[in-house]
């Protein structure tokens, strides 16, 4: 008896319509038509005999056995682009294209230092950047959307290897003449309940920063509303609290034209680290080795 197998377009365009939830913003991600993505999750049905979409006007719902099919069509998916990462590591190393996301406490401060060099020297790579929240980046690393991410640890990254950057610094940044400038550093037993501004859900550094301060009071006075770290530094410019920056923002100007100042947090962990992971036992390890060396020399 002929067997018919999905085809891998197939679960490209199931994958899509269960992360995006909804049919045009499946197809865009896609970039196909709606009609096409229809058509291409209606014939898997066809193909399996039996339904993994519920559709209705409003809402697109998985059946349980859909949720199992979209987690197997990304192990399928993962191996299929490990097969293309093993055959474009054969050749010249950092040539290719390569998918990397980066968090945003990190991509603006970094990359700008580093890209120029690596377009001059690594002409033959197309690098592809993704700015996404740590957890979101982690989520396309292990479905395949990323060969790569920049993040920052610690954090929760499940099976991956990873290569060591830099130490990042934290700091305390506040409106300048505040009267309660240290000459030197900022023991986190100054920081106010209250006055504390941090990045909102979904940003690593919030957790590095409160972490770091290692008083658990401030986890529920600190206000979590900056989906930024320039809109963090406009709302201190404002006289309207304090927050912690990391060294390489400092470095890259975030400060300037304004009158806010920083001084380094004292604190045993006051720091983060930037660091590149990628999948484990990944056939392009020795590239990605190659790109750390890269982005440790910016």
């Amino acid at each position: 008896m002929t067997t018919f197998l999905p085809t891998l377009k197939q679960l490209q365009y199931l994958v899509a319509l269960h992360e995006h939830g909804h049919f045009g913003r499946a197809a865009e991600a896609s970039f196909v038509s709606q009609s096409t993505l229809s058509a291409g999750i209606r014939e898997l049905e066809s193909l399996l005999g039996v339904t993994l979409v519920e559709r209705s006007r409003r809402v697109v719902r998985f059946t349980q056995l859909g949720n199992q099919v979209v987690a197997k069509a990304h192990r399928v998916l993962r191996e299929a682009e490990e097969m293309t990462d093993l055959v474009q590591a054969s050749g010249k190393p950092l040539a290719g294209q390569l998918s990397m996301s980066v968090i945003p406490t990190i991509a603006p401060f970094l990359l700008p230092r580093i890209l120029p060099r690596l377009r001059r020297e690594r002409p033959e790579l197309t690098l592809y950047l993704r700015e996404e929240t740590s957890h979101d980046a982690v989520e396309s690393l292990h479905h395949g959307r990323a060969d790569c991410v920049l993040l920052a640890l610690p954090f929760a990254t499940g099976e991956v290897e990873s290569a060591h950057i830099a130490n990042d610094r934290l700091f305390v940044a506040f409106p300048k003449n505040d009267p309660r400038d240290p000459p030197d550093e900022v023991p986190a037993s100054m920081i106010e309940q209250g006055r504390l501004l941090l990045l909102e859900d979904g940003h690593c550094l919030r957790d590095h920063a409160l972490a770091a301060c290692n008083r658990p009071e401030l986890r529920g006075s600190a206000t979590m509303i900056g989906t930024s770290l320039h809109t963090l530094v406009q709302m201190v410019d404002g006289g309207l609290g304090l927050t912690m920056l990391p060294e390489m923002a400092l470095e890259a100007g975030i400060l300037t034209g304004t009158d806010v100042v920083a001084r380094p947090l004292k604190a045993r962990q006051a720091k983060r680290e930037i660091a590149l992971i990628w999948r484990k036992n990944s056939p392009r390890r020795e590239e990605f080795e190659l790109l750390a060396e890269e982005l440790r020399a910016g």
